[in-house]
């Protein structure tokens, strides 16, 4: 009963934060610069056309009012439409860029917990010894790196120097979809790959010096099974919640990086609707990172009581 009111409190909590975002993005959009009526009206428009196109919008009414209507709108699947262009609906925009940055920054948490998790292991297990040693210094010049720094230099690499992968973004994809996602996911793993590590590293050379870890040592259990099934099994807790919140920056870290590599994701959408003043798209944008952060965090908070009984019990 106690694991449900748990995940009932989580639930609403992620609601809470993600009614925080959509009211501070809503509210930080309509004091920004611009007016959207006169925008989309245009230069010629007489007078009474851009007063009936601030009416079609709402803009005449009340701050709160207009948020509410906002909140009614998306929660029947109404985003509302781009103010470039087409004036596409801003749910069909999402429909092709969330996938994209989904795609990536899962591709990327795995490749670095994977890494990460497997390093930081050895460089516990190896401590202050030449294995250890490279791993942190490694581990330091990820964490030191910054993506548009490391970007740019595996493309000349990679792409222009060895002419082994495709530059940008091919609408057409020539080449292997993992061909073009390598390098981005590569980018954007780093720095949490170097955060994970060293993190892992610490929990494991703390849960080593542990009496139980000595009195397995001295029982003959198997090396290999001491320090994957015990040790890293209680060394994983800090680094399982870190990786949530890991997650938060792989989604804003995204945001240049697809910019970089001209990937339609959700990143690379913000920008442009920023640059732009494209605010339905924006708001829209800003609230779906926000939810995609709240899930992986709820969804690492529902991990920890199955990884750890002491949690579970503490719960119940």
């Amino acid at each position: 009963m106690q694991l449900i009111k748990a995940l009932f409190l989580r639930l609403a909590f992620g609601a809470v934060s993600l009614l925080i975002i959509s009211f501070v993005t809503f509210v930080a959009s309509a004091m920004a610069p611009g007016d959207p009526a006169r925008y989309i009206a245009g230069e010629k428009a007489t007078e009474a056309q851009y007063q009936r196109i601030r009416e079609q919008m709402g803009l005449n009414k009340p701050l709160m009012t207009r948020y509410g209507i906002y909140l009614s709108d998306i929660a029947h699947g109404d985003w509302g439409k781009s103010y470039q262009g087409v004036h596409e609906p801003v749910a069909d925009i999402l429909k092709r860029t969330v996938p994209m940055t989904a795609k990536v920054a899962i591709l990327a948490i795995i490749l670095a917990s994977t890494i990460g998790i497997t390093l930081g292991t050895i460089a516990a297990i190896r401590e202050n010894r030449f294995a250890d040693r490279s791993i942190l210094t490694i581990s330091t010049l990820g964490v030191t790196l910054p993506n548009f720094v490391l970007a740019p230099i595996l493309v000349y690499i990679f792409a222009v120097k060895l002419d082994r992968l495709p530059v940008g973004w091919d609408v057409e994809l020539r080449a292997p979809e993992w061909m073009y996602l390598l390098l981005p996911v590569i980018v954007l793993s780093l720095r949490p790959m170097a955060m994970l590590t060293r993190l892992t590293r610490a929990a494991m050379v703390e849960t080593l010096r542990q009496e139980f870890i000595r009195t397995g040592i001295a029982k003959g259990v198997p090396p290999f099974r001491l320090y994957t099934k015990y040790a890293l099994r209680n060394a994983i807790l800090p680094v399982v919640t870190t990786i949530g919140t890991t997650f938060g920056f792989l989604l804003t870290g995204s945001f240049v990086v697809e910019r970089f590599f001209i990937m339609p994701g959700i990143g690379s959408r913000t920008i442009e609707a920023i640059l732009s003043n494209d605010v339905p798209v924006v708001q829209a944008c800003v609230l779906v990172t926000g939810a995609m952060f709240v899930l992986v965090n709820t969804i690492v908070d529902l991990l920890l009581p199955i990884l750890d009984p002491r949690i579970r019990e503490a719960q119940v």
